[in-house]
C-alpha cells in the first residue's frame, strides 16, 4: 500500500536537481541520531552485559531501528504531501483500531504495570507513538476544511474533541498520562494557529489544567508522584528514587562531565538509564557543556520545523504547514516533558526523549516525521508538490535556492 504511494519522479530524491533537501534540518536530526546512538551504548552497556551476556546488545538492537528509522524516513519523503492529505480519515481510524487492540489482552504486551505495546516475536510496537502522528494529520485536514468554521463559530472549535477525547481516555486506560499531555498539547497549539479565537482557547487552556487536575487526584499513584517531584529527598529510597538519583548524575558530571563511558549512576543505580533518563546519563558523562550543547540541537530541529511549517503556509500550502506546526509541537512536548522530569521541574513521567532514547517506536516514527517535515519543506520551496502539476525539464531548470 505505501509502495503505492509513492510517485517515482519527482521527489527531494530523485529530481533533475539531484538530492534536493533541506541540508540544515538533515544535519541536525542525524546529529542527534547519532549522539543517541553513543549514549544509548554507553548508557545500556551494564544491563546489557548482565541481562544478556552482551554489553553491546542494546546498541545491535538501536542500530537495527535506526535503519528501519531511516528507510521510514525516505519513504515518507517520496510520498506527496497531498496524499496524506487524501488519507487522514483512514490514519484515524487506524489509530483507533491500535489504541484498542493494544488494551486486548493477548494481544497488548504489559510492562511495569501499563499496557503500551503490542508484541511481536522481535520487536515491540508501540501504538501511542503511531495515534499521535495520525492525529497530526487528520487534524491538520480538518483546519484546512472547516477553517471559517473553526475561526468563526463554537461548532468548528468543538468538533475536533469529538475525536481527541475518546482517544485521550484510550490512551489513558493504557495508562499513559505523557503520551496524553502531548497529543492533546500539539492539538490545542494547531488550533491556535489555525485561528481560533483567543477567548475559545483561554476556555480550553483552563478546560485543559481542570481535566489535568481532576486526572491527578484520581489516581493515588500521580498524586504521589507530584507530590514527592517538589522534594524527592524526603522519601530518596521510594517513590524519589528514580530522580535523586537522576540529580546525582547531574551533580556528579559538573562542567565538562566523567568522561564518556565512566558513568556510576548507570551501574544499577538509575532505573531506565537507556531509555527514559538517558538526558542524566548524558549530563553526568558530558557535564553542563554536553547536555546545553543537547538542548541547542533539540532547539534547533523545533524551530527549524516551525520555519517549515512557516514557509509552507507562506506558499499557501496550508496543510502542509499544519501538519508540520503539529509534528513540531509533538517534539517540543516530548523534549520539554522529558528533560523537565530529568532534572526535577516536572514528575516523573515515562516518556521518551526523541532520537536520543532506547525504543524503537519513538525512533522510527521520529524519523518518519523528519522524513515528512524534508518533504513538506521541498514542496513549500518548489512548489512542485502538488499531484495536479504536470512536470518537464522546465521546472528543474532552475538552481535550488537554499538561502532560508
Amino acid at each position: 500500500m505505501i509502495f503505492g504511494m509513492i510517485k517515482p519522479y519527482p521527489s527531494p530524491l530523485i529530481s533533475g536537481r539531484g538530492v534536493d533537501l533541506d541540508f540544515a534540518m538533515l544535519a541536525g536530526c542525524l546529529a542527534l541520531l547519532g549522539l543517541g546512538l553513543v549514549m544509548i551504548t554507553s548508557a545500556s552497556s551494564e544491563v546489557a552485559a548482565v541481562q544478556s551476556g552482551n554489553p553491546l546488545y542494546h546498541m545491535f538492537r538501536h542500530l537495527v531501528y535506526v535503519a528501519i528509522g531511516v528507510f521510514a524516513c525516505i519513504v515518507t519523503m517520496m510520498v506527496p504531501i497531498a496524499t496524506w492529505q487524501k488519507m487522514g480519515f483512514t490514519m484515524l481510524v487506524g489509530a483507533f483500531a491500535l489504541l484498542v487492540l493494544v488494551l486486548i489482552p493477548g494481544i497488548g504486551r504489559e510492562v511495569n504495570g501499563s499496557m503500551r505495546w503490542i508484541g511481536f516475536s522481535f520487536f515491540n510496537v508501540q501504538p501511542s507513538e503511531i495515534a499521535k502522528v495520525f492525529v497530526v494529520i487528520y487534524l491538520a485536514g480538518y483546519l484546512v476544511r472547516r477553517q471559517t468554521e473553526v475561526r468563526e463559530s463554537w461548532m468548528g472549535f468543538f468538533k475536533p474533541f469529538i475525536v481527541l477525547l475518546p482517544m485521550a481516555g484510550l490512551l489513558l486506560m493504557e495508562p499513559d498520562f505523557g503520551a496524553t499531555v502531548v497529543m492533546m498539547g500539539a492539538a490545542a497549539a494547531m488550533l491556535f494557529l489555525g485561528g481560533v479565537g483567543l477567548f475559545r482557547f483561554s476556555l480550553m487552556v483552563v478546560l485543559a489544567v481542570g481535566a489535568v487536575f481532576v486526572l491527578v487526584q484520581a489516581q493515588p499513584y500521580r498524586m504521589a508522584r507530584l507530590i514527592t517531584f517538589t522534594d524527592p529527598w524526603s522519601d530518596q529510597f521510594g517513590s524519589g528514587y528514580q530522580l535523586t538519583q537522576a540529580l546525582i548524575a547531574f551533580g556528579r558530571g559538573e562542567w565538562l562531565g566523567v568522561g564518556l563511558g565512566n558513568s556510576v549512576q548507570k551501574q544499577f543505580y538509575l532505573p531506565e538509564a537507556h531509555t527514559d533518563f538517558v538526558f542524566s546519563v548524558l549530563a553526568e558523562e558530558l557535564g553542563v557543556v554536553g547536555s546545553l550543547v543537547t538542548v541547542a540541537l533539540f532547539v534547533f530541529v523545533t524551530v527549524r520545523a516551525l520555519y517549515i511549517g512557516l514557509w509552507a503556509e507562506k506558499a499557501k500550502q496550508y496543510f502542509a504547514a499544519y501538519m508540520a506546526f503539529g509534528l513540531a509541537f509533538l517534539w517540543i512536548g516530548q523534549f520539554l516533558i522529558n528533560i523537565g522530569v530529568n532534572v526535577g521541574l516536572l514528575p516523573t513521567k515515562g516518556l521518551t526523549l526523541p532520537f536520543l532514547s532506547y525504543g524503537g517506536s519513538s525512533l522510527v516514527i521520529c524519523c518518519a516525521c523528519v522524513g515528512l517535515l524534508l518533504r513538506i519543506e521541498w514542496e513549500s520551496r518548489t512548489h512542485l508538490g502538488s499531484e495536479e502539476h504536470e512536470f518537464d525539464e522546465s521546472d528543474f531548470a532552475e538552481e535550488p535556492n537554499h538561502g532560508r
